[in-house]
């Protein structure tokens, strides 16, 4: 039993094996403990689950997969009533930075930061204000209990603006400038020219390229001043700092082989945040709104979520991961910019047009080809691409030459500005330079079986040789085995194996005889060295024992020369991306669209909401019918100067600052508030308890104190069931200027005939309504129905119909009749009547024997163990009742 070691080993992951020659009567190894078991699966642990990938896997492990399990880190910091922060985008590979802002009491931007990054990490530092740190633990413990958020509080000298602005100029994208002179770039024919033919002076060259530090430092220096400023800025400054370190410690934990710290991160930009161009939504809004909703996994072992009944999913066709994420960032901070807006309205419009069907489907079609090019850029620089990876670039370039053909075919695109961008980013002919250099250089088929990037033949000629030395080593192996198999005596050993190991070299196994266990050993042959040494398998190893870390070697040279040259284009290609990512959103919004009849509006910066039958998107989902309604209101309307502005409007003399809606419970009144202006359901709680707490008096000094602010009166839609309210020494309806609206409802009677549905006039109106008033102590008859019709008309609705409706379902008529006019009293602050009021000599006598029941009950001693038998109880309370036992 003999064999050789490699003369030198190497960290490649070779998983290749040559196949096993045997010569004799066995063709099994023996089964020793000494035997080599190579591993033939990749193990990744995550957690507490083991995933195994093999070589048939590669495809299906894309970048998005992986996208998929990235966490968000934010490191944020709050001193002295000033925040900032930064937190990094796994997807995009970009980092985000919030400049030094002033914060408010309530902490408002921190809350609205934490919300909107949705990060699963979050540092602050230990100098941060209490009521900050307080902030940020509500938020971890709640991001822990759903998705096992981390909450960490670093020492103060990890967020220090000094070692912020030294860990920022170590960033490859600030320190490094790419070579743009196309001169300087090697041809994509494939050739090595006179490049280094050795991993190692390959390497060497490329440290030498790599330029001098001072001036890195310095190009790193002028292009920060771009992004921050240490003088204005040091909080963010420091947070970048801190940010960078977490994520360069993640890296060295991942990957123990990798030093390169900060300095190896893959980042490709630093954005700032803007914060006066966009709307600030809270959590509560967002969830109130019903703009995302996540729904829980059917199975109660699963922590699973998607998204449920809500705007995002109506809105979430997009086609690309970059896209999906641009649409929940518009979503959660959308644009106060009139003209950005106006820019989105003409592209959905252009790919609403009829001639625009088919050439928008096709982009969308072209669209879902475009993998995560920027994750997938840095993969490659990184060295960890895979060959899905590889498969995604061409699939890129391939797609992005049919996205510009489809583009020629829209209707007028010219005139879209997302399309303009895209036309003037895609350089399709540089991209079909890169796909075709990496198709014609991967050897797909075969990188896929070996599960690492091979090079296809007649791309260089000594790569091409090795291979061929490899590929025979078939027949040399069973030409060793059957000479070495003569020259050994038949007693000595009746089979043997000759195997060969990339990266450990010739291995030549005999079974295991019995009497080698003993004292004496193993009986060696002359010319056989037990300690891994042999004449023959010596030579064997000079000539062709590295011929696999050789290969290995020369086409990760080839690779890496292919990714130099693909590197230079990166910047363009993320450009692309992220205009495909806008481009994907749009066409999602057109698709929308198209299947809900959306049509477009026309903003403005008047302070007016005009609508022509609105709809609430997500009620309209899960109705079968939906009543669409109109709403217009003008701010600055109120009392004093309020004349004047209404003038100055012109047509819109007869609109209000406030609407009010009235109705019956159930009848539309919430949905119509959510579909106009957004109500906030926190909002609308609050109000609700100071109004259940207070009454109409509150209601009315609410709407009374905006009206009084005049010209600077805002836009209210408001709905009330205090009836009571509408009195002249209230809130007189032909005092106030407010549009009174109410939800129309409909009675019928019980052979179809219409009923007049309730008061709908406005109190102390001389004109007659289109229907007789309903005398609110009337009595519904048998057979009578309401309809809840969802329809807004002008005009007040002073009646509930909670009496009508409850004398539908079964409550004694008399009681109902009896309530109305109670509740009338009651509204018109009549109560004076009721106690006025006499009672019959009947009902004197029933109120009468009703307190001395009451009288001898309390006096009863419950407790008596003499009165605790049942009948003796019973006998007790009859005589309190005044009546006789039955016989």
């Amino acid at each position: 039993m003999t064999t050789t070691r490699p003369k030198r080993s190497r960290p490649y992951n070779c998983r290749d094996k040559k196949s096993t020659h045997d010569h004799g009567q066995s063709q099994t190894r023996p089964d020793t403990e000494e035997s080599v078991q190579l591993p033939r699966k990749k193990v990744r642990w995550e957690g507490n689950s083991e995933s195994v990938t093999t070589a048939a896997d590669a495809e299906n492990s894309s970048s998005e997969d992986d996208a998929s399990s990235s966490k968000i880190c934010l490191t944020i910091s709050c001193q002295s009533g000033r925040v900032a922060g930064a937190y990094y985008d796994p997807i995009r590979c970009i980092v985000y930075v919030l400049e030094d802002t002033q914060e408010d009491a309530h902490l408002d931007l921190t809350n609205m930061f934490l919300e909107q990054c949705n990060a699963d990490v979050v540092l602050t530092s230990s100098k941060a204000d209490d009521p900050f740190i307080s902030v940020l633990q509500k938020y971890a413990n709640d991001s822990a209990e759903a998705s096992g958020g981390v909450f960490q509080i670093r020492p103060h000298k990890e967020f220090s603006p000094h070692r912020g602005r030294d860990r920022l100029l170590s960033l490859r994208f600030l320190s490094e400038l790419r070579t743009e002179d196309p001169g300087q770039c090697l041809p994509f024919d494939g050739s090595s020219g006179s490049e280094p033919r050795n991993a190692y002076e390959f390497m060497q060259k490329r440290k030498q390229a790599a330029g001098d530090p001072t001036m890195k430092r310095w190009n790193a220096a002028i292009r920060l001043a771009n992004y921050a400023s240490s003088e204005s800025s040091p909080l963010c400054i420091s947070c970048l700092g801190a940010l960078l370190d977490y994520l360069a410690r993640e890296r060295a934990a991942s990957d123990l082989d990798d030093d390169a710290g900060v300095e190896g991160l893959n980042i490709s930009s630093i954005e700032a945040l803007s914060i006066d161009k966009v709307m600030h939504i809270n959590a509560d809004a967002l969830f109130s709104l019903q703009i995302f909703q996540n729904e829980n996994h059917a199975s109660i072992h699963s922590d699973k979520t998607k998204e449920g009944l809500s705007l995002f999913g109506i809105l979430d066709n997009t086609r690309t991961p970059l896209g999906r994420l641009l649409l929940r960032t518009w979503l959660m901070r959308p644009s106060l910019s009139i003209p950005v807006i106006a820019a989105r309205h003409d592209a959905i419009e252009c790919f609403l047009h009829p001639e625009n069907l088919a050439p928008a489907s096709a982009l969308q079609t072209h669209l879902k080809g475009i993998k995560n090019i920027p994750r997938i850029l840095g993969l490659l620089q990184s060295g960890k691409a895979g060959v899905g990876d590889w498969q995604g670039l061409v699939k890129f370039t391939y797609h992005s030459a049919m996205l510009r053909d489809a583009l020629t075919e829209l209707h007028r695109g010219d005139q879209v500005e997302v399309v303009r961008k895209l036309v003037v980013s895609l350089d399709i002919a540089s991209f079909k330079e890169i796909g075709n250099a990496v198709n014609e250089t991967i050897d797909w088929e075969e990188s896929t079986s070996n599960n690492r990037i091979c090079v296809r033949p007649y791309i260089d000629d000594e790569l091409d040789q090795r291979k061929h030395v490899y590929a025979g080593l078939d027949a040399v192996l069973c030409k060793v085995a059957e000479q070495i198999c003569q020259q050994i005596p038949g007693d000595y050993a009746k089979s043997l194996n000759v195997v060969y190991f990339p990266q450990l070299g010739f291995l030549i196994c005999v079974p295991m005889q019995e009497e080698w266990r003993s004292e004496e050993g193993i009986k060696v042959l002359d010319g056989w060295s037990f300690q891994f040494s042999s004449e023959r398998v010596k030579d064997m190893d000079t000539h062709i024992g590295d011929i696999h870390p050789s290969i290995v070697d020369r086409e990760i040279e080839i690779v890496q020369e292919l990714l130099e040259r693909i590197l230079v284009f990166s910047d363009g290609m993320r450009r692309i991306c992220d205009v495909c990512a806008e481009l994907d959103c749009l066409l999602a919004f057109a698709e929308a669209s198209r299947a809900y009849n959306y049509c477009r509006p026309q903003m403005t910066v008047d302070p007016i909401i005009d609508i022509d039958q609105g709809r609430h998107p997500l009620q309209e989902q899960v109705v079968d019918i939906f009543v669409p309604n109109n709403a217009q209101l003008v701010a600055g309307v109120g009392f004093g100067d309020s004349t004047e502005r209404q003038t100055e409007v012109g047509h819109l003399q007869t609109w209000s600052s406030v609407v009010l809606c009235t109705g019956a419970n159930a009848c539309g009144k919430s949905v119509y508030l959510k579909q106009v202006q957004s109500a906030f359901m926190i909002d609308l709680n609050q109000v609700s308890l100071a109004l259940r707490n207070y009454g109409t008096g509150l209601f009315f000094g609410v709407i009374k104190h905006l009206l009084n602010r005049g010209s600077q009166c805002p836009k209210v839609l408001a709905a009330t069931h205090f009836h009571e309210v509408f009195q002249k020494n209230m809130l007189d309806p032909r005092g106030f200027p407010i549009t009174f609206l109410h939800m129309q409802v409909l009675f019928t009677s019980s052979q179809g005939n219409i009923l007049n549905p309730g008061d709908t006039s406005i109190p102390g109106d001389s004109e007659s309504t289109n229907h007789e008033k309903l005398d609110p102590t009337s009595v519904v008859a048998p057979g009578e129905k309401i309809t809840y019709l969802y329809r807004v008309s002008p005009g007040l609705s002073c009646n509930s119909h909670a009496a009508q409706c409850a004398t539908m379902f079964g409550l004694p008529s008399r009681i109902a009749q009896r309530a109305q006019y109670v509740s009338k009293l009651v509204g018109d602050h009549e109560l004076g009547q009721l106690l006025e009021e006499k009672m019959t000599t009947e009902e004197q006598e029933k109120i009468e024997a009703a307190g001395i029941a009451t009288y001898r009950f309390l006096a009863m001693d419950l407790t008596n163990d003499q009165g605790s038998h049942e009948e003796d109880i019973k006998t007790r309370l009859v005589e309190a009742l005044g009546r006789a036992l039955p016989e």
